[in-house]
C-alpha cells in the first residue's frame, strides 16, 4: 500500500513558530545559554550581587582596561577591584550582541549620578568569560557644525557642545 506524501506545515499569519534556537531535545541553544548568563551578570551588576556578577567568569580569566593599561588577572582579582570601587554605580544596559565564543556588551555605568559609556568585549570558553577588555567613554557634545547632518538616537536627544 502507498504511503500518502509527507505534508509540510504552513505557516499561518499570526501564528507563533518555535524559534530556531530551541532543539528537538529541548536543550538550549548554546548561544542563548551565553545571552542569559550576560543578562544575568548584568542585572547581578545592578543590584550589587558580587558572587552572581562574577559566577561568568573563568576562576584565571583576564580583566583589561586599555585606557589605563589595568590587567586585572583572576576571577577573585576582577570582584575584589569592583567590590573597592568607591562609588555608587547602576547599569543600563543597551544592547548584547555575538555569538559563539565572542560577545559585546554596550552599557551605560553610571557612577555617582555622572553616566560613562562603556563597551564591553568578552571571550568565551566552555561557558564562562576569559577575557574581557572593557572600554570607558565619557559624554559629550556634538558640534554645531554637525547639525544638519544628524538626527538625535531613538530615545535620546542630542546634547549641544
Amino acid at each position: 500500500m502507498a504511503r500518502p506524501p509527507e505534508r509540510k506545515p504552513r505557516s499561518v499569519p499570526g501564528s507563533r513558530i518555535a524559534p530556531a534556537v530551541c532543539r528537538r531535545d529541548n536543550a538550549m541553544d548554546p548561544d542563548m545559554r551565553t545571552r542569559a548568563a550576560l543578562e544575568e551578570h548584568w542585572r547581578a551588576s545592578e543590584r550589587g550581587d558580587a558572587e552572581a556578577e562574577h559566577a561568568i567568569y573563568a576562576a584565571d580569566a583576564i580583566l583589561d582596561y586599555p585606557q589605563s593599561g589595568e590587567r586585572f588577572r583572576g576571577r577573585a582579582a576582577i570582584s575584589a577591584q569592583r567590590g573597592r570601587h568607591p562609588a555608587s554605580r547602576h547599569f543600563t544596559v543597551h544592547r548584547i550582541v555575538g555569538s559563539g565564543d565572542l560577545w559585546v556588551s554596550e552599557c551605560v555605568i553610571t557612577y555617582d549620578g555622572v553616566p560613562t559609556y562603556s563597551v564591553s568585549i568578552m571571550e568565551f570558553t566552555h561557558g564562562h568569560v576569559v577575557h574581557e577588555t572593557q572600554y570607558f567613554a565619557d559624554a559629550f557634545g556634538a558640534p554645531e557644525w554637525r547639525t544638519a547632518l544628524a538626527e538625535p538616537m531613538p530615545g535620546r536627544r542630542i546634547a549641544r557642545a
